[in-house]
């Protein structure tokens, strides 16, 4: 696991409670940049996931 996966899913985590939060005061603009947070979260975490595979398969070629 590497830095973006972990900040990656602390931000999709962060936005999730901001949405939530939003819709439960009533605040729209909460609840949509918490869906943006949400969305930055889990591209930032699928660029780790793509880093972590390319780092396995430099590693498998290398054997």
């Amino acid at each position: 696991m590497n830095k973006d996966q972990v900040k990656g899913a602390a931000k999709n985590t962060v936005g999730k409670v901001q949405r939530a939060t939003g819709k439960l005061v009533g605040s729209r603009k909460q609840e949509v940049a918490g869906v943006v947070k949400q969305v930055e979260g889990k591209a930032q975490q699928r660029l780790g996931d793509v880093k972590e595979a390319v780092k396995s398969a430099r590693t498998k070629s290398r054997r």
